[in-house]
């Protein structure tokens, strides 16, 4: 018996099916998001894919099979490109913020994927929805990675970790989910530092807000500052 994360595909080579999975999955992503999961159908993402509806099913056994792979997508998009933007910071609190700017900048950048998965999650069936639960937990326990040092270095007073981290990953989706009610009051850089000052200023000790001060954390060059963050390759590459 296949595990519930396996999707067959006819099609054996595994530069072609990154190819034209990701073909495909950027068409469902757009349909699902605007219309839903069970409005769509599959001659209607081929149709947006510009191949023909047999195509799909030699990379696909069915709409279920998309669905999950576009929500896995994101959610590893979130956990793999967060870490790198880390790499050479050194500082418990500039770990913590850049992290948050890297989750955001993220989340704008696939903001119709980021909308999905807070709408069809449930649509999946319960073990792949368990599969993309664990996903989300991944990237939560990242960013606990990153509060703890803070805590315990004295930068930020003692607070519960589980509940803060779920208050920052809430903020970095709600840029994409109510984007509507955003993109007129603030660009990206203004909603992170709005947000840091709501979700990170009110912990620090008095040590924390000397650093974070000295730092520049709290400011829009911080916010602004570009992100070495490359798109996944199968949402980057073009289908032969």
């Amino acid at each position: 018996m296949k595990s519930p994360g396996h999707v067959v595909s006819v099609v054996t080579n595994s530069r072609l099916v990154e190819q034209r999975r990701g073909q495909i999955l950027r068409a469902a992503v757009k349909l699902f998001s605007e219309k839903g999961y069970y409005v769509v159908t599959v001659q209607q993402i081929a149709r947006k894919a510009g191949i023909s509806m047999g195509l799909i099913y030699q990379y696909f056994g069915d709409k279920d099979d998309i669905l999950f792979l576009a929500l896995r997508l994101v959610l590893e998009t979130y956990e793999n490109e967060i870490p790198p933007q880390l790499v050479g910071v050194e500082h418990p609190l500039e770990r913590l913020c850049t992290a948050l700017r890297a989750y955001c900048t993220i989340v704008d950048r696939l903001r119709d994927a980021t909308v999905l998965a807070y709408r069809s999650t449930k649509s999946l069936r319960a073990d792949r929805r368990h599969l993309i639960k664990e996903k989300e937990i991944n990237t939560n326990r990242l960013l606990e990675g990153y509060l703890r040092p803070c805590i315990a270095e004295g930068y930020v007073r003692p607070v519960d970790e589980f509940l803060l981290v779920y208050q920052f990953t809430h903020f970095c989706h709600a840029w994409a989910l109510k984007h509507w009610a955003f993109r007129d009051r603030f660009t990206l850089e203004e909603y992170l530092v709005g947000g840091m000052a709501l979700l990170i200023e009110p912990f620090l000790t008095e040590k924390g807000r000397e650093n974070f001060d000295k730092l520049g954390l709290g400011t829009a060059e911080f916010a602004g500052r570009q992100l070495e963050v490359k798109p996944p390759a199968v949402a980057k590459r073009r289908a032969r």
